[in-house]
């Protein structure tokens, strides 16, 4: 912690007065802790791309030049910019009807609208392949009728719409969460002057939103770019898919980490063009004070059909995942599938998850320290450091850690100990931001005056820190948790031998189209998903 002393004696911050000391504890310690996490975030990357030098620039150019790559790169970019237009022109409509307007039902609808997240896109795609692909339930249903074929739900059509499905909260909660905190004056003042609704919202409190909605579009993009399970199971060929193929198929993986670099310089580009945009994005409130409800919007006659759309996307985002789960589940029941099996692997997958939360919120703790209280390069660097995983798909972090296990750690390859490392990779910068937001709403003069009273360090972090930024902590670990819980692409490649969870046994029985084997687990993995989803929510509405 950070216990610094000054006179009070009127000054500049940053500056000293003459005649006072200044005593500034720079917590060494704590700075070489951050150095090693933020180093150990930057292996597989750092691993990744001197795998790929090994190709030299001819094998380089050879993989980056061919019409196969230069084929994926656009079919990826495509998909990316459809799935995150569609979130966005799905959830920001559906924020702004759960929280400005007198929408029936609107706390029952903030719940199930978000809960989509808590569905890995492997498990809607497994539900979606299930019921509108072909001999799925919806043509069994159509037969009757003389329809004996169905348009293919494979290809891009089918990823964009599952991909959109469960994705759109990640704009829905940001957006929501903008909503409640802007201040009304602005909209009153402008329906006061005459404007309608519709105008007030489209030149007053839309662009407003927009940090919220680019922030919740670049977690969809993130994702999308990323995302393995789904873009596999409907037949769509993405980097993702293309890196896997390419590693499981190639006995000189070279190929597979060069398409990684690719990808990864991708998802860069993403991130850097966000952050461009939010520094020319601000907004400011009227008033200094503190922000007070807004009135709520009269739909009129609009309100039963606004309730009907929002329970339409619902019914199609939940409501065929869980049905087509439980319909698959009783007939795999029927046909004598064990439910023993999904018992066993629901304690590994929880088994993962908590060994995953656990190192990561260790590993997260002094990094968010340095953020919040120690504002200098290193800390920065740290923090950049550790961010880096969170836009590394989950097969290019697994890749590299395969690399690097096999050649130089082979004690670490396929162990839990590798598995847990790959999550931290991955999700760190959830747990920090989570504990980070925390520590900044603890004022500093409340450590400081604890420790002028006479307590030292440890016993002021127990007493004041700690109750303070609990709630933020605990919210940031189910977070990690629910993702550690739906990750399958480094838990597909990483996970020792024969250790199975949810996710890799719902992957690997809806590729062989084992539909009644993979229900179990599928039911299994959105119910466990769903509780740290719900705890968020609530939360969220609080």
């Amino acid at each position: 912690m950070t216990a610094e002393v000054i006179a009070p004696t009127p000054s500049r911050p940053g500056t000293d007065v003459p005649g006072r000391r200044r005593v500034r504890d720079r917590s060494p310690g704590l700075t070489t802790i951050g150095l090693v996490i933020a180093a150990a975030a930057l292996v597989p990357l750092v691993y990744l791309v001197i795998r790929s030098a090994q190709a030299g620039w001819g094998g380089i150019w050879e993989v980056v030049s061919a019409p196969r790559t230069l084929q994926l790169l656009r079919d990826t970019l495509v998909l990316t910019v459809a799935v995150t237009a569609s979130a966005v022109a799905l959830a920001v409509p559906l924020a702004w009807l759960t929280v400005r307007t007198d929408l029936p039902g609107r706390r029952v609808f903030t719940v199930l609208s978000a809960l989509p997240l808590a569905i890995p896109t492997y498990v809607g795609g497994f539900a979606f392949v299930a019921f509108a692909g072909p001999r799925g339930t919806l043509q069994s249903w159509l037969e009757p009728l003389g329809v004996d074929r169905l348009p293919s739900i494979y290809g891009f059509w089918g990823a964009w719409l599952v991909l959109t499905l469960f994705t759109y909260p990640y704009v829905l909660l940001t957006v929501r969460s903008a909503l409640r905190r802007l201040d009304p004056s602005m909209e009153e003042a402008s329906r006061t002057l005459g404007a309608s609704a519709l105008t007030t919202f489209r030149r007053i409190t839309l662009p407003q939103l927009r940090p919220s909605i680019t922030a919740g579009a670049l977690l969809v993009a993130l994702y999308t770019l990323s995302d393995f399970g789904a873009v596999s199971l409907l037949r769509f060929d993405s980097f993702t898919r293309a890196i896997y193929i390419s590693y499981r198929a190639s006995v000189d993986r070279s190929g597979a980490a060069i398409l990684g670099v690719m990808l990864v310089a991708l998802t860069a580009i993403v991130v850097v063009l966000e952050i461009r945009s939010r520094r020319a994005t601000t907004y400011h409130r009227l008033h200094a004070g503190g922000s007070r409800p807004p009135s709520t919007v009269h739909l009129g006659r609009w309100r039963w059909p606004a309730a009907g759309l929002v329970t339409l996307l619902i019914l199609v985002a939940l409501g065929i995942p869980v049905g087509v789960i439980t319909y698959w589940l009783v007939n795999g029941l029927q046909a004598g599938e064990p439910m023993r099996l999904t018992i066993e692997l629901a304690g590994n997958s929880l088994w993962a998850s908590l060994l995953g939360t656990v190192v990561i919120v260790a590993a997260a703790w002094p990094v968010a320290l340095l953020a919040a209280r120690h504002r200098t390069r290193t800390s920065r660097f740290v923090e950049a450091a550790c961010w880096v995983g969170y836009a590394l798909p989950g097969v290019v972090v697994a890749l590299s850690l395969v690399f690097l296990g096999a050649r130089v750690t082979p004690a670490l390859y396929q162990t839990m100990a590798m598995l847990a490392f790959a999550y931290a990779v991955l999700f760190l910068p959830q747990a920090i931001g989570a504990m980070r937001s925390s520590l900044l709403q603890v004022n500093p003069e409340l450590e400081e005056a604890s420790r002028l009273l006479g307590k030292g360090p440890v016993a002021t972090f127990r007493r004041i820190v700690v109750p303070l930024v609990r709630p933020g902590v605990l919210a940031g670990s189910a977070l990690v948790f629910l993702t550690i819980m739906k990750e399958l692409p480094a838990t597909l490649m990483l996970a020792p031998t024969g250790f199975s969870t949810l996710a890799t046994q719902v992957w690997s029985a809806t590729s062989e189209s084992f539909f009644g084997r993979a229900a179990g687990p599928a039911l299994a993995l959105i119910v466990l998903a769903s509780l740290p989803m719900v705890l968020l929510v609530v939360r969220e509405r609080d």
